[in-house]
């Protein structure tokens, strides 16, 4: 641990008070949600009817030559975007969605809608969207499988204080606006409760992957600051899909039905932990081969087919699969060197391409809803950044690195826009709040690097 850290920490409040201040947080949190339920149960949804662009159809109806020229054509526009925001210095990851926004009926379909018909025919979005969906469950065991949990555990209280104020935060505050956004932008049948807890969860996103590849850029990983942001981040991403799944089971079902899922997949975290976590760990030391590699690939697609049987959504169990492995095991090493380039270069695009082709930014046509935009926008960085900040303050840290960690913590990319995927196939959110949700998910990332140099002008940035 590098001295700077241990310094800081040794500074920090006693954990029973950190104990004592997260628990009055977590009831305070509690019982404004259900004072905001309580004024927004009483409110009518709007008018949109859920539109999900992507028909669950059957694959087999796409022409294998058009999925061949849609693969081809989202490739190259990946690779050609991402090149050029990598060279503004912003992440990859963000030349990529805007890649897939472009190649949508937001941009290209607008300019020049016959291109989009020979690029990306319309027979072939089922495939894609299979593709797309595969892409995620193998990105979320990836992400997984990144995860430190001896880092988690080692700065337990000033990690779990920080990820989780700034989780509270921006997700109060994201139901508050929902009580704004209700009436105006939720399809028609949604209750409330779910609406609202969605776009609280939906404000409340780290996306972990980026602000790691952020920090690498920068140079500043094993810094202070690196440090701590990538293990509050990562405490932030296994709290917010915990909390994710939840929301999911409510969404999908009643009552009664929401408490079985959550009884469910409680015992199934239970059971991976308990009994597949130590058949695992005889093979952590393991090279993967061909047979182990399958073997592995099988686990993956079971426990996601696990999690979505129960009720949640198919990631979970690919997320919670990769995280039961210990991170710097020669299995981990060996399986993201195989995987990692086929999901980063030719499925994670693919998923960007059908968000673009479901973003239609066109929809948020009237002055009204550009206003909402801003406030989205302002709402989600203000629940980020002061959430972080106040929590980093308490725990002993300086101003610097605390505001500098808020900014880092604001960071949402991939992360936001697969948990806005899901509310959209779920109809939770309307086609207009997920084009401006996405774009809040982009402005909130590429602001990301530039604010940061400025409070910490001493990063230098590195070229990758």
């Amino acid at each position: 641990m590098p001295e700077s850290v241990s310094n800081s920490l040794d500074a920090s409040p006693k954990p029973a008070v950190v104990t004592l201040i997260y628990a009055g947080l977590l009831v305070l949190a509690i019982g404004l949600f259900f004072v905001i339920r309580s004024f927004g149960e009483g409110l009518q949804p709007g008018t949109h009817v859920h539109v999900s662009l992507v028909k669950k159809s059957a694959a087999g109806h796409g022409q294998l030559s058009e999925v061949l020229i849609s693969l081809v054509t989202i490739m190259v526009a990946a690779r050609l975007f991402g090149t050029l925001f990598q060279r503004i210095g912003q992440p990859r990851v963000i030349g990529e969605v805007v890649a897939g926004i472009f190649l949508g009926p937001s941009l290209l379909g607008r300019l020049v809608p016959a291109a989009t018909v020979v690029l990306l025919p319309p027979t072939a979005i089922p495939v894609l969207g299979i593709l797309a969906q595969l892409g995620v469950i193998l990105y979320m065991f990836l992400v997984g499988l990144e995860l430190n949990s001896g880092l988690l555990r080692s700065r337990a209280h000033t990690t779990i204080a920080i990820s989780h104020a700034s989780i509270v935060a921006p997700f109060l505050l994201g139901a508050l606006l929902a009580l704004a956004a209700y009436t105006r932008y939720a399809p028609q049948g949604v209750e409330f409760t779910s609406f609202a807890l969605f776009l609280g969860v939906a404000m409340a996103i780290t996306a972990f992957p980026v602000l790691a590849r952020i920090l690498t850029d920068l140079g500043i990983e094993q810094t202070e600051l690196g440090v701590i942001a990538l293990s509050c981040a990562a405490a932030d991403d296994v709290t917010a899909w915990c909390l994710l799944a939840f929301v999911v089971g409510i969404t999908r079902a009643d009552v009664s039905g929401s408490v079985m899922t959550t009884m469910l997949s409680l015992g199934y975290i239970a059971l991976m932990f308990a009994v597949v976590r130590p058949l695992l760990a005889r093979f952590a030391s393991v090279k993967t081969s061909k047979e182990l590699t399958a073997w592995l690939l099988v686990g993956v697609i079971a426990s996601a087919f696990a999690t979505e049987s129960i009720g949640i959504h198919a990631i979970f169990g690919a997320f919670l699969l990769g995280a039961i492995i210990p991170h710097d095991s020669e299995v981990a090493k060996s399986f993201r060197q195989k995987l990692e380039d086929i999901v980063s270069i030719l499925l994670l695009p693919t998923f960007f391409a059908i968000t673009g082709a479901r973003t239609q930014i066109g929809l948020v046509s009237e002055p009204l809803d550009w206003v909402f935009c801003g406030v989205i926008i302002i709402v989600a960085t203000v629940g980020k950044f002061g959430g972080t900040v106040a929590a980093a303050r308490a725990t002993g840290l300086d101003w610097r690195t605390s505001s500098s960690l808020g900014v880092l913590m604001n960071t949402r990319g991939l992360m936001e826009l697969i948990v806005l995927n899901i509310g959209l196939d779920l109809g939770v959110i309307s086609p207009t709040l997920f084009a401006m949700m996405v774009l809040m998910a982009l402005v909130t990332t590429i602001a990301t690097t530039p604010i940061l140099k400025w409070l910490a002008p001493e990063t230098n940035c590195r070229s990758t």
